[in-house]
């Protein structure tokens, strides 16, 4: 129940920062709500597809779908309320990786996979998601930016390891784990803390 809590949470929020980015694009309703599930579902739907967990898992439990749809009508609703669209898009962006790094970790245990393709599932659980939606709204998909993000998702992650090594319970192992990654995507955009950018100018 706590996983499938976490899982459901990590939707709600990808799926409001994919509404918040299609009406940002001017789309119908349609295209609202396809942009908010891809972003809800697409990392999940790779991740389950690459250990062979199929059907995908919204396929088989359509409490998926009904939350994707939940999730766009709220924000459909109360999008004047959100005042700093692109704020608050970062801010539901940077929850969904989180928890969703999380969700992704978990996955590859259950699979009996080892820590490293562990880490390699979160970081494609919480990434690609945003990817189709950055790509399907004609936007250089982020984690392809300057910006911390899934380097954000494979220290979180990492740390969850290093947690599970101390005498705690392994919730709060995981919940400490989803925030390293909150914590260091935010720190890393305060900071304006970036990977190195290989281009250079000509002169």
């Amino acid at each position: 129940m706590f996983y499938l809590i976490i899982d459901i949470l990590g939707t709600i929020a990808f799926s409001i920062s994919g509404v918040l980015i299609a009406m940002e694009k001017k789309l119908d309703m349609f295209g609202v709500f396809i942009i908010a599930f891809v972003t809800a579902i697409g990392g999940g739907t790779l991740r389950d597809i690459l250990i062979g967990n199929t059907p995908v898992v919204w396929m088989r439990d359509y409490t998926y779908i009904l939350v994707v749809l939940g999730a766009v009508i709220f924000a459909v609703l109360f999008v004047n309320k959100l005042k700093y669209l692109r704020k608050t898009l970062f801010l539901f962006d940077t929850i969904g990786i989180g928890l969703f790094t999380m969700v992704g970790v978990e996955k590859g245990l259950a699979a009996d996979l080892l820590p490293i393709m562990c880490i390699a599932l979160g970081t494609i659980t919480a990434c690609f998601g945003g990817v189709i939606r950055d790509i399907l709204c004609n936007e250089i998909p982020v984690i392809f930016r300057k910006e911390v993000y899934a380097t954000a998702c494979i220290l979180g992650a990492a740390s969850y390891f290093l947690f599970r090594e101390l005498p705690i319970i392994t919730e709060y192992a995981f919940v400490a784990a989803i925030l390293v990654t909150i914590i260091a995507r935010l720190m890393a955009v305060k900071f304006k803390i970036a990977l190195p950018n290989i281009y250079r100018s000509k002169n």
